[in-house]
């Protein structure tokens, strides 16, 4: 279970959010909502420990994620608001690497097999700069095809791609909350998913 408890977030001489406090467990979905500048980034972040929160912890299974970091990272995948390929690696190298940085072994026709299914059969040798906005963000999704994390937290994972690659994603999330997984993301844009419990933290609603 994650839990966030009294957390406090200060960027310069702006406080983004404070006070806040949410859980997530099995087979439940958090929406993060909030206007720009909120701080819902800087809340992933934190809660992906890559980011100090000024106040509050946060918590996987009782423990704060500092305490545990390797066994935290190895139940969580991250995907940021940009991409995270590189460009000079072809689709399949940049999947192969990610894997080899989170711990885990991926055998080549996964690779290919994920790459498939998420649009981009034909273009997995490719250098990932050769390819469109929509694509980069293709590769990128393509980790959840290949994660064995429980945890996925997404910023903004829709964005740039089309209505049939948004459709495709939304039931990869639906997926995975059926077997158990727990997600949390921010989007700007009107998502259906119709598995698991749908929670809602909007930023906008605290006071900062």
């Amino acid at each position: 279970m994650l839990e966030i408890r009294d957390l406090e977030c200060v960027r310069g001489d702006h406080r983004l959010f404070s006070g806040l406090n949410f859980s997530l467990q099995g087979g439940e979905l958090l929406y993060l909502r909030g206007s720009n500048g909120s701080g819902k980034t800087s809340l992933l972040r934190t809660v992906c420990g890559l980011l100090e929160p000024t106040e509050g912890e946060v918590l996987w299974k009782g423990r704060n994620v500092r305490s545990q970091r390797d066994e935290f990272n190895a139940e969580l995948t991250y995907l940021g608001h940009l991409n995270g390929v590189k460009g000079e690696l072809t689709a399949f190298e940049n999947l192969q690497l990610g894997g080899a940085l989170s711990g885990l072994v991926v055998n080549e026709d996964d690779i290919y097999h994920a790459l498939e299914r998420i649009g981009l059969g034909g273009r997995e040798d490719l250098p990932t700069q050769v390819l469109s906005q929509g694509q980069k963000r293709r590769v990128a999704l393509a980790r959840l095809l290949l994660s064995q994390a429980s945890l996925w937290v997404l910023d903004e994972p829709f964005t740039a791609l089309d209505v049939g690659a948004v459709d495709q994603l939304a039931k990869l999330i639906e997926a995975h909350l059926q077997k158990g997984g727990m997600a949390m993301f921010t989007t700007h844009q009107a998502v259906d998913i119709r598995a698991g419990a749908v929670r809602e933290v909007d930023l906008d609603a605290l006071d900062s």
